[in-house]
């Protein structure tokens, strides 16, 4: 299978659990682009951030709005902290010291924390 057709099935993926749980960049693309295609870890993270620029959230936002699950407060002051919080974690993850296996491990450790928490506890 081609690199552009494997992108293209990994940001549908994205998109799709996306729509469905607000997942994609972190839980769906970067591990993909790692255990699949082999990419470095910091390089799947660089290039998942990138995907995600745009507004790509802006039609499923649209469909959760018209039907009455959308807080736009909420909303703005979230993406103000992801601007703020992206800065911050792509300074902490450039830094010379971070290799690409501890982001693994970083990572790794991130998914089962969140996977216990969403498996053992309400």
């Amino acid at each position: 299978m081609s690199e552009s057709i494997q992108l293209l099935l990994i940001g549908l993926a994205a998109g799709i659990a996306g729509g469905m749980f607000g997942i994609g960049g972190g839980a769906i693309m970067v591990p993909a682009m790692v255990l699949l295609m082999g990419m470095e870890q910091k390089f799947a993270t660089g290039t998942s951030v990138a995907a995600q620029i745009l507004p790509i959230g802006i039609l499923a936002a649209i469909v959760y709005h018209r039907s009455g699950n959308l807080n736009f407060k909420y909303a703005i002051l979230i993406a103000i902290g992801l601007v703020i919080g992206n800065l911050f974690g792509a300074l902490f993850a450039n830094q010379p010291f971070i290799s690409g296996e501890t982001m693994k491990k970083l990572y790794g450790v991130f998914l089962l924390a969140i996977g216990f928490r969403y498996l053992l506890f309400r």
